[in-house]
């Protein structure tokens, strides 16, 4: 069954640089004002604390001599994350540009490094602001959309299979990507709610899965995503409302760390879920509401919604009987259009994202599948 519904094993051997294993080491020793720097695996408020400690001058010590360690640190302020991961991002991209010119390389590897340096010299171009970013393996990273340090609500988009440094963004259809992702949303929450302070996070910020293999059909991958994910909401500034968007495999991500997440996450919004790995919304164990969409053009609707012997991911999100807020998806035509401009699918994720939860549409026409909810619940 599972050859047969596209289930099929995909290997991606492992690229990038040592990079972040050395600044790992480096930062292990690491003191500041003469005191030691808190561990990379020290819990988010523990770093917050550190921080809030410490002067501008004293972080940019170490944003500048520890950059992909402070840039990836849950709890640092926002504007030392994005100094330190430019600067994380520099020190990246001269080693993949030597790496593309090293004739003892095969052209592959030195293609591939040519267009990882690419895409680390246009994340780094003036205005953009990386919130994470860990260049080993296939690469981890994250961009903010909006002012984050003044942001009453925050959307964070998580996506699915294909997502690694260099599918981050795309040229050519742009809003299949992350990067393209989180703008669209954004740009569509601007337009429902001129006046609301809103941000957008592309967050790229776990392994995801190559292709439909094997690690698309298990939680592997799923559950380290979770703890990432439940890192980054708990690091957030300000005690802003947070909605998790969730795309394909992504929404697995979101199920995994649904009851483990702070309140302070108010929606978890799923689209071209092939499960969540919870045979219910109340199963999920969540505060959040719990909505979600499917256009009738995605494949996904073909992958059987079950769990066996750790394989699938369960009930359909969908069908009736989870008990998620359906949505309509009109207008997103596949199962890489959810958030393409104009649509229906994006305009409700922005609805969701400012509080604007009556005029949310439904997937059944007449339905009220928003109705319960202030429009200015938390405000």
């Amino acid at each position: 069954m599972l050859a047969t519904t596209g289930w099929t094993a995909v290997h991606r051997p492992e690229a990038g640089t040592p990079l972040r294993a050395t600044a790992l080491a480096a930062w292990a020793s690491a003191r500041v004002g003469g005191r030691p720097v808190p561990a990379a695996d020290a819990p988010v408020r523990t770093v917050a604390r550190f921080f809030a400690g410490l002067d501008g001058a004293e972080r940019a010590v170490l944003a500048e001599g520890h950059p992909l360690v402070v840039g990836n640190l849950d709890g640092v302020p926002v504007a030392t994350r994005y100094r330190a991961n430019l600067r994380g991002l520099e020190q990246a991209r001269g080693i993949e540009d030597a790496r593309a010119r090293d004739v003892a390389l095969t052209p592959a590897d030195r293609a591939t490094a040519a267009r990882r340096a690419h895409r680390l010299a246009s994340l780094a171009e003036p205005g953009r602001q990386i919130l994470a970013f860990d260049p080993t393996g296939g690469g981890r990273v994250a961009e903010v959309f909006g002012d984050l340090d003044r942001a009453d609500r925050v959307s964070v988009v998580v996506p699915g299979v294909d997502t690694d440094l260099v599918t981050f963004e795309r040229s050519q259809r742009r809003f299949t990507a992350p990067v393209g992702m989180a703008q669209s949303l954004y740009e569509a929450e601007r337009a429902a709610a001129p006046g609301s302070r809103t941000a957008v996070i592309a967050w790229a910020g776990y392994t995801a899965p190559t292709g439909v293999g094997m690690d698309a059909a298990t939680g592997r991958l799923a559950f380290d995503g979770a703890v990432r994910l439940r890192s980054l909401v708990i690091g957030l500034p300000r005690s802003s409302r947070v909605a998790l968007f969730c795309h394909s495999y992504g929404s697995v991500v979101c199920g995994v760390a649904a009851h483990d997440l702070p309140g302070r996450v108010t929606d978890l919004a799923v689209a071209g879920s092939p499960g969540m790995r919870a045979q219910s919304a109340a199963a999920l164990d969540t505060s959040a509401r719990v909505w979600a969409m499917r256009d009738d053009g995605d494949w996904i609707a073909d992958v059987p919604h079950l769990e066996v012997g750790g394989l699938g991911h369960g009930a359909d999100p969908v069908s009736p009987e989870f008990g998620a807020r359906l949505l309509s998806s009109a207008g997103a035509g596949s199962h890489t259009g959810y958030f393409t401009p104009g649509t229906v699918a994006v305009d409700n994720f922005a609805k969701i994202g400012t509080g604007a939860f009556g005029s949310v549409v439904c997937a059944v026409p007449d339905a009220e599948c928003g109705s319960g909810i202030s429009g200015t619940e938390g405000d």
